[in-house]
């Protein structure tokens, strides 16, 4: 019943809302030319290459294309659980 009234008063995130943020995503890797498969490249060398410094939660991860007028900007929220105090040798 509560869940019905929130609904109803708009207080949850309906369907409408979480299509226009799925079209928007799916508007932004289009203008930026990367697929979704590279994006996901992208991340994965990301995580590779963080990991060697810190020590991260990869569950937390997020990268994500974000645009604004004409222009196009890589996100990455990268939750850190401990700096690596030495540098590795490659």
């Amino acid at each position: 019943m509560l869940e019905f009234l929130a609904r109803l008063l708009g207080t949850q995130d309906g369907s409408k809302t979480k299509a226009k943020e799925r079209l928007r995503l799916v508007l932004v890797h289009d203008r930026s030319s990367l697929s979704p498969g590279l994006l996901d490249s992208l991340k994965e060398e990301l995580i590779q290459v963080i990991t060697k410094y810190m020590e991260i939660d990869e569950s937390g991860l997020e990268v994500n294309l974000d645009q604004s007028d004409e222009s196009v900007a890589l996100v990455a929220n990268i939750p850190v659980k401990n700096v690596k105090r030495s540098v590795p040798r490659d």
